[in-house]
């Protein structure tokens, strides 16, 4: 067999979490804790006035193990917080593991987030001959690739701007264009494709197929666009807090990783554990249906979505903000409901109860959709579950066959709707 371009053995990252006990508690908190617990109360606000803290262990990854080949297109898959971005940041040495050992033959071109490896006060003509250079391309190769990667990337018209008046999409199509077309023998690839428009994220991933299917190139491509990976990738490997679950065929791992997430969906709201938030307001149930009560939502119903919540407040809360956000199986969001935007939003909540959110007709196409939902209070986080619930929406041939229209970034679809409790 071939020996492997990439070899990853034993690869862990570990960082150091500091929680700062105390910060603001509101006046309602303080008397409630106060006629509670007047004794604990009292040695907690003695240990925030001291400044005590405590730090706690992370491992964002732990005893990663695999090989890559020369030609290969590896998908790099896993739920927000997996592990994902930091492997590929270790691997293009922008930050160091902890333990383990990484050993790459040839050249390395990565995009990792938008504007990475370019120099924001020099114009997108200096910036491609910059990172030629940084590759180790003479000045007359860069030249010779430099009308195919402006091209590509459909700058044109700015490419003696400087690249800080870009926005994130201009500069998504740059970088990859750069990336692609110096020739490197492993190119790296967060989800940063996610910025640019539907087409152009096609384009990408049509060079990425003749990078490794013409030139015999390396990609590990990292994204949660599941069509993506399984279009362009044979081999994948998944992630899951921190560690590694699967390496298989594509395919298999794409079904292992879609049936964890079923199993997740199925955990009752309170019982969750990767829940994130101060946690004084928490959600308790969720539950989604059409404007007739039904469990079975098409393409062109209504949509109803009740959330019942628990909290430690005896008086109304004021300052809410709630957000419901639909997401597609390549986890792109097509629907985001905000309490803030509502036309008839909320000013306040009682300290338990429920939280009803009605929508008119909803252009979404068949599919399976997950929904995130986030709560905040005066712009703090209180409670966020990812994944809260799996919504199935069926086909209604009779009466709808929508399309989603892209927008600049994401395929948001709008809709009429209003918050109550």
């Amino acid at each position: 067999m071939n020996q492997p371009i990439i070899t990853v053995k034993n690869i862990s990252k570990k960082y150091n979490i500091t929680h700062q006990k105390g910060g603001y508690i509101a006046m309602r908190d303080v008397m409630a804790n106060i006629a509670k617990k007047p004794l604990s109360f009292l040695k907690r606000k003695v240990n925030a006035i001291a400044g005590k803290t405590t730090k706690e262990d992370f491992w964002a990854l732990k005893d990663i193990d695999f090989e890559v080949y020369k030609g290969e297109a590896v998908g790099i898959i896993g739920a927000n917080g997996a592990g994902k971005s930091t492997l590929l940041k270790i691997l293009t040495g922008i930050t160091p593991p902890t333990t383990g050992k990484i050993t790459m033959h040839g050249k390395i071109a990565s995009l990792l987030e938008v504007g990475t490896g370019f120099h924001q006060e020099l114009t997108g003509r200096e910036n491609i001959f910059l990172n030629g250079a940084i590759l180790g391309m003479t000045k007359e190769e860069i030249a010779e690739k430099f009308d195919a990667i402006v091209k590509f990337s459909g700058v044109e018209k700015f490419i003696d701007t400087p690249v800080k008046r870009y926005s994130s999409g201009m500069l998504v199509r740059l970088g990859f264009s750069v990336a692609a077309h110096m020739e490197p023998d492993i190119l790296l690839v967060d989800e940063v494709l996610a910025v640019g428009d539907a087409d152009f994220q096609k384009k990408c991933l049509g060079k990425m197929d003749e990078v490794t299917g013409e030139e015999g190139r390396t990609i590990l491509f990292v994204s949660h666009n599941l069509t993506a990976i399984q279009n362009l990738c044979k081999r994948c490997v998944l992630l899951e807090k921190g560690k590694i679950k699967m390496i298989g065929e594509t395919k298999e791992v794409i079904d292992e990783y879609l049936d964890n997430k079923k199993e997740l969906v199925k955990i009752p709201l309170r019982d969750r554990k990767d829940r994130r938030g101060k946690g004084d307001i928490r959600f308790t149930d969720i539950k989604i249906t059409n404007s007739e009560n039904s469990e079975i939502v098409k393409s062109g119903d209504k949509l109803k979505i009740k959330l019942k919540y628990k909290s430690k407040f005896l008086e109304n809360i004021k300052n809410i903000r709630v957000v419901f956000t639909l997401r597609n199986q390549s986890d792109i969001p097509v629907l985001r409901l905000d309490n803030l935007v509502a036309k008839n939003s909320f000013n306040e909540l009682k300290p338990n109860g429920e939280i009803i959110c009605e929508t008119e007709k909803i252009n979404l196409i068949s599919g399976i959709y997950e929904i995130n939902v986030v709560l905040m209070e005066d712009n703090e986080w209180q409670d966020f579950i990812p994944e809260t619930i799996m919504l199935k929406i069926d086909n209604n041939n009779e009466k709808y066959n929508f399309k989603i229209n892209p927008d600049k970034n994401f395929n948001i679809v709008t809709a009429s709707y209003l918050f109550k409790n």
